[in-house]
């Protein structure tokens, strides 16, 4: 038995051997004159290693072959010193093939690759100048010719250096029914006239530590492609560092992104498209740091995105984004800022030091967040904007910022906002001021100095023709908890401290308002819980409790 195991493992070990036995390395030009006169005479596990130079020749690689250029890994200028001095020049053109065709399983390893269609410095001026706004919208997966094609197989392509090429720099196209996943790495992708790298057509490519940059559309780009795309490096191009659309599902993580002239990185066009951004780094984009539009629904997840010219994270035109712990700072708008009928879920971002809102929602015909656990401190203005058209939920979230007279909340007329369980603390004008409707339950309002004369100095104002259901909330040093003129008020069950003269005033009522339990502290002898102008309103089961001091006394009552 064991002579007829031995006698059938044999011929299989032979094989193998003979595999490696009889792979060859094949020199250009000692052996061959052209390259691909040694791809052509190679064989699977063969290696074709090319001296520097330049060489004038469009590549088809065979199966098993890599394709390397002589030297070591030493660095150059732009990539690796090998792949500066062996170049594949193209011809412009001349043909319609790729300047490196790959096959199932070879590989190409140090080349640069230009000169493939045609290059133009004008067209790239002006698009760039006016930010890609009057580009073609084409499909990244239009017909083209690439630096280097990778169609259906998986292979892999590393450091190379692919410029000034007629489209995308490399090309990644899958094919239908056929899975694979080439490894595209270390690469350096610049001024090409389509995307540095594009993965179109069910690509499932790993597109991982590569440099893209003055690209003519996007870094990396997607058009109905799932690749994993991670620590890339994109800046300078014209539309996004990375740009996401027409159904691609990719993981694209630990990229940074940054001086793009549209978002680092961009999501749009369908519902189908959703990606998982996450732990990307984008910086000083002139958009939005990661910007999502034309319902897209992509995953948004702990990035940091600041100093970008717009938003930090920006959505708009009816896009769907689940936005998750990032942080987003110095940015010149809002942190976070939503427009165009979008339905945003934000949970547990921290959003600080930005020049407008920290989160931000402009006006729209009818947008919906609920926005959960995020901490939202030292905004320039607000730190939450919510204009018409939004209905917004909003619960236990920190809102604050340390200084300045524009309110800490505002909601503007035509818009409606539920507070559950939130933290607003500081000064101002108001922590809420309300245009809108708003249903305001068991929060906490936590001024910072009190101001007895001046400017507002309230909790809560409710303006002309505003709606206020207010209850079980805890306020404490603002001149008012509820200053409400010509506006329709609720208040039951709140609890008041540390406040001056009464600690709800209500005038002009359209509508008698109902003022009910609400408890105040206060040491004045002449302070009061309500002060009320309409003899119809109700104004029931109201005290006045005298402060105490203490360990044993309540926030409310220090």
């Amino acid at each position: 038995m064991n002579s007829l195991r031995f006698a059938a493992v044999v011929p299989a070990v032979l094989l193998l051997m003979s595999g490696d036995s009889f792979a060859e390395n094949l020199r250009v030009p000692g052996d061959h004159k052209t390259i691909q006169a040694a791809i052509n005479a190679s064989a699977a596990g063969d290696t074709v290693l090319v001296a520097a130079g330049t060489y004038e020749e469009r590549l088809r690689l065979k199966a098993g072959v890599t394709l390397r250029s002589e030297g070591d890994d030493a660095k150059g200028k732009v990539g690796l010193k090998r792949a500066e001095a062996t170049i594949l020049d193209g011809g412009g053109d001349a043909g319609t093939d790729p300047g490196v065709d790959m096959a199932a399983g070879s590989t190409l390893d140090g080349f640069t690759v230009t000169n493939i269609g045609t290059y133009s410095e004008t067209k790239w001026k002006k698009h760039y100048a006016t930010q890609g706004e009057e580009q073609s919208h084409e499909h990244i997966g239009a017909p083209g010719v690439a630096g280097i094609g990778i169609v259906g197989v998986s292979c892999t392509v590393r450091n190379n250096i692919v410029h000034h090429i007629g489209y995308s720099g490399i090309g990644i196209s899958g094919v239908k029914g056929k899975r694979c996943s080439p490894l595209v790495t270390n690469n350096v992708c610049y001024r090409n006239m389509g995307g540095g790298i594009g993965s179109m057509k069910g690509s499932t490519a790993i597109i991982r530590s590569n440099i893209c940059f003055e690209n003519f559309f996007a870094g990396i780009g997607h058009d109905n492609s799932s690749p994993l795309v991670v620590n890339n490096i994109c800046y300078g191009n014209i539309r996004a560092g990375i740009g996401i659309s027409e159904g691609s599902k990719p993981i694209v993580r630990g990229n940074k992104c940054y001086k793009n002239r549209r978002a680092g990185i961009g999501t749009r066009t369908e519902p189908e498209t959703q990606p998982l951004i996450e732990n990307n780094e984008c910086y000083e984009n002139d958009m939005a740091g990661i910007g999502t539009r034309e319902e897209a629904a992509p995953l948004i997840r702990n990035n940091k995105c600041y100093k970008n010219k717009l938003a930090g994270i920006g959505s708009r035109t009816g896009a769907h984004a689940t936005i998750i712990g990032n942080e987003c700072y110095e940015n010149g708008k809002a942190g976070i800022g939503q427009r165009g009928d979008t339905r945003n879920t934000l949970i547990g971002n921290y959003c600080h030091h930005n020049k407008t809102s920290g989160i931000g929602f402009a006006a729209c015909k009818e947008g919906h967040a609920t926005v959960v656990n995020n901490r939202v401190i030292d905004n320039a203005l607000v730190a939450v904007g919510i204009n018409p058209g939004w209905t917004v939920s909003l619960s236990g979230n920190e809102l604050s910022r340390k200084g300045g007279l524009p309110p800490i909340v505002m909601v503007f007329n035509g818009a409606s906002a539920t507070f559950t369980g939130n933290v607003i603390r500081g000064g101002g004008v108001a922590g809420i001021r309300v245009a809108g409707d708003v249903k305001i339950d068991d929060n906490r309002f936590e001024g910072t100095s009190l101001r007895r004369r001046g400017p507002p100095n309230f909790a809560v104002w409710a303006l002309k023709g505003s709606t206020v259901a207010m209850s079980d909330n805890e306020i404490t040093t603002w001149r008012h908890a509820l200053s409400a003129g010509e506006a329709n008020v609720t208040a039951i069950n709140n609890t008041v401290g540390n406040f001056h003269s009464a600690a709800f005033v209500v005038n002009k009522s359209p509508s008698p308002p109902q003022i009910i339990g609400n408890t105040a502290y206060s040491n004045d002898a002449k302070a009061k819980v309500v002060s009320m102008d309409r003899a119809d309103g109700i104004n029931i089961d109201n005290e006045i409790k005298p402060m105490r001091t203490g360990k044993s006394s309540s926030a409310i009552e220090k």
